[in-house]
């Protein structure tokens, strides 16, 4: 019976995927193979050397240690895009709240109670207060194109909006997604220059902290929106502040207010909403409850943060699976080591990301020797080594 841990509440209708009569799933679960979880932070938490597959029930996975996970052979899912339609709508929110003042008008609404018959007429008076701009034929700009950027400038398109998308490392299957209207910009600086609206749609590593900074927000037009429905960090604090206070940038809306945002001039700061739908809950404990059991069952790895994605069908027998170090011979030296047991490939798959390989190896027997999982163990550059058992 495989053992799953989660340290989150994970949506049931996710977790009733795990088998009842295969799998023992809780919070209180002890040397579990899998973990399932949301925001926990797991940086200072042991990992037990029964673990063999994390899955993060979202798209950012900082809360995970993962070079302490790839060494120890442990595959980091993510779920991207199952959250996406639930953030894109709130980016479109977030386009339609810096542009009409909505929030602010709303606020001076509620200072009207008790002014009784006097209220229609001081609204008809104030209301001049909250002007704003339609978003049709306002330019666009959204940097990065995966599942939740490709949405957003789809959406934003067939609101009438010129959209222009930057993202050097667009997938082919995100790439057939975008609508054909959707212009591409060739450069960071070609694209800021025309946007009346920024969106990021990045994820937060070392080379995209403080991504908008003094010199882009300087390559902007005066007045320009910048949403952040992304992750908190990707703009820098400092810079922001002054192009906020001068009227460079004229709204900041984000999802990741911190201390020093919320008391800057023109933000609205919204409480980290982005995935905060009934709809997304499910769709991300769905995903990576499938990433999980197909992993420890059958090896196949998809959406993975640090492994790459591999995935062959079974052909009934056992399923050999090996991590190791992405260098020469490591293939040959395994098929050899095979070899000498008598031990025939029926089929095989390698796959290599970052300097990390991983093999698919399915034989044409039920079972193996366990000493060939030994031997293979000892080939230096191999740390991880599993062996599945034929299939009933």
């Amino acid at each position: 019976m495989y053992k799953i841990q989660t340290l989150n509440k994970i949506d049931e209708r996710g977790l009733k995927l795990f088998p009842a009569d295969a799998y023992e799933v809780g919070g209180e679960v002890t040397n579990p193979e899998g973990i399932v979880l949301r925001s926990y932070k797991m940086h200072d938490m042991e990992l037990p050397s029964s673990l063999k597959a994390i899955a993060r029930a979202g798209a950012g996975v900082n809360n995970i240690p993962i070079d302490k996970c790839t060494d120890k052979g442990i595959v980091v899912f993510n779920t991207p895009g199952a959250n996406a339609n639930a953030v894109k709508e709130l980016v479109i929110a977030g386009l339609l709240l810096s542009s009409r003042n909505i929030a602010g008008g709303i606020e001076w609404a509620k200072t009207l109670k008790g002014e009784g018959d006097n209220v229609a007429a001081l609204v008809e008076k104030g209301k001049s207060n909250f002007a704003g701009n339609e978003i049709k034929g306002k330019t666009l700009a959204i940097i990065g194109l995966g599942a939740i950027g490709v949405m957003v400038a789809n959406a934003a398109e067939a609101l009438d909006m010129n959209v222009i998308g930057f993202d050097p490392y667009i997938s082919v299957e995100h790439a057939w997604e975008l609508n054909q209207n959707i212009a591409r910009a060739e450069s960071i600086e070609a694209l800021l220059a025309q946007a009346d609206y920024v969106t990021l749609q990045i994820p937060l590593m070392d080379k995209t902290k403080n991504f908008i900074d003094a010199e882009k927000i300087a390559m902007m037009k005066d007045g320009v929106r910048i949403l952040n429905f992304a992750r908190g960090g990707l703009v820098s604090n400092a810079d922001l502040k002054p192009a906020l206070e001068s009227g460079k940038v004229g709204w900041y809306v984000t999802d990741f207010p911190d201390a020093d945002v919320i008391n800057m001039k023109n933000v609205i700061a919204i409480p980290h909403l982005g995935a905060s739908t009934e709809e997304s809950e499910t769709n991300c404990a769905v995903m990576a409850v499938r990433e999980v059991r197909d992993y420890l069952e059958n090896g196949n790895i998809r959406n993975s943060v640090n492994f790459p994605d591999v995935i062959m069908n079974r052909n009934g027998g056992a399923r050999i699976l090996i991590a190791n170090k992405n260098v020469p011979n490591m293939v040959s030296q395994i098929s050899t080591l095979l070899a000498g047991y008598s031990v025939n490939i029926a089929d095989m798959m390698n796959r290599n990301r970052n300097g990390i390989a991983y093999n698919i190896i399915d034989i044409d027997r039920n079972e193996l020797n366990p000493e060939v999982g030994d031997k293979l163990r000892e080939i230096e550059g191999i740390f991880m080594v599993r062996i599945l058992p034929g299939q009933k």
